[in-house]
């Protein structure tokens, strides 16, 4: 018995080392590695760089060489960029599970940042004929905190629709795929349902507003008493200040919830919603470790339980959805609502504001 105890014992401590060993693994960081810099030259641009995982400090402008575009590749010079969490993950390299997917061990494997673009088609390869040389086009890609990106013809990018501005449309990609693909992809929303948009008046909330609006849904929005004229201005019927009252104890009943905040448990909102109703989580808990990963899993764990659909949710760069986003833009059903702006050099400030969660709407980059 005494030997089976040990045995155990030490197993359980093999594991638990070997637990600690992956944890500390998975989320160290390295030096700041130097970033391969060029010369004053038509060959060079300027970019954002990070050489190591941290804060908005890491960031570094340099100037480094200038993409040559593939085959099937368009050169785009960029007017305007955007910023969204997602940029300011990538760049402290959190929550950790983001770097066993591909973000890098110990130093970032991709060291430029951002993603929502803006700007003019500067070059294209032989491939292509989808686009020529002066076209305006906004997208999605890797490394758009920068002067020049080189991105596939056959990707996230597409044509600005007439009488838009670069900021305008640079605020779109990422915001407004999530939104269009949570109310229609992940919610299944119909005409006539009713929606409450919890988080109404950030990057992803402002385009969730009115893209509900425009397929026919009456629309419901949550958020601070300084940005309930805003959201009711985007088209919302009814709009909760979170300061001064709940929707939990409202008495209505929603068929879609886009949860963009996350600050009341599933079983809550069930409480709000339709028998058949769905919740799209698409913000939820901070931390580092296990934090974002808990309402997921109990949403998993839960809806098959209830008649209620529970849905974690990512949006992913599609350029018919891109394609979407624009004819609704050229229509006039969904506009772009900018918080600030900032230059290329100040992107740090721009991240670190993003960071407190008070953004008011979409944080443009600009190229001066």
């Amino acid at each position: 018995m005494k030997l089976r105890y040990k045995l155990s014992g030490g197993l359980l401590a093999v594991l638990a080392a070997a637990v600690a060993w992956l944890a500390w693994f998975v989320s160290h960081d390295n030096d700041c590695i130097p970033i391969a810099k060029a010369g004053e030259s038509d060959a060079s641009m300027a970019a954002i760089r990070h050489g190591c995982f941290g804060g908005p400090e890491v960031l570094e402008l340099a100037r480094v060489a200038r993409p040559d575009p593939a085959a099937d590749e368009v050169l785009v010079r960029i007017e305007a960029a955007a910023v969204n969490p997602l940029d300011w993950h990538y760049l402290r390299g959190t929550p950790y599970i983001m770097r066993l997917m591909g973000a890098g061990i110990g130093t970032p494997a991709d060291t430029s940042l951002g993603a929502d673009f803006a700007g003019v088609v500067e070059s294209v390869g032989p491939n292509v004929d989808s686009f020529r040389v002066g076209d305006r086009v906004f997208g999605g890609g890797s490394g758009a905190f920068a002067e020049y990106l080189a991105i596939g013809a056959d990707s996230s990018v597409t044509l600005i629709p007439q009488g838009l501005t670069f900021e305008e449309a640079a605020a779109v990609p990422i915001a407004g795929l999530t939104a269009l693909q949570a109310l229609r992809d992940a919610g299944g929303l119909q005409a006539g349902q009713k929606v409450l948009v919890n988080g109404a008046s950030g990057g992803v909330g402002t385009f969730a507003v009115q893209i509900a609006k425009a397929l026919g849904a009456e629309v419901h929005g949550v958020c601070s008493t300084r940005n309930v004229e805003r959201v009711y201005a985007l088209g919302a019927d009814h709009v909760f200040d979170y300061k001064k009252e709940s929707y939990l104890d409202s008495g209505e009943r929603y068929d879609l919830i886009i949860d963009n905040v996350g600050n009341h448990s599933l079983l809550a909102n069930r409480a709000v919603m339709t028998e058949t109703g769905t919740l799209v989580i698409v913000g939820g808990q901070g931390g580092d470790w296990l934090g974002p990963l808990i309402r997921p899993l109990s949403a998993m764990i839960l809806s098959p339980f209830v008649g209620q659909t529970f849905a974690p949710f990512l949006a992913r760069l599609k350029q018919d959805d891109l394609a979407t986003l624009a004819e609704m833009m050229a229509a006039g059903q969904v506009k772009s609502l900018i918080d600030r702006r900032y230059t290329l050099a100040e992107t740090p400030d721009a991240i670190r504001y993003s960071e407190t969660g008070r953004a008011r709407g979409k944080i443009i980059i600009t190229m001066d």
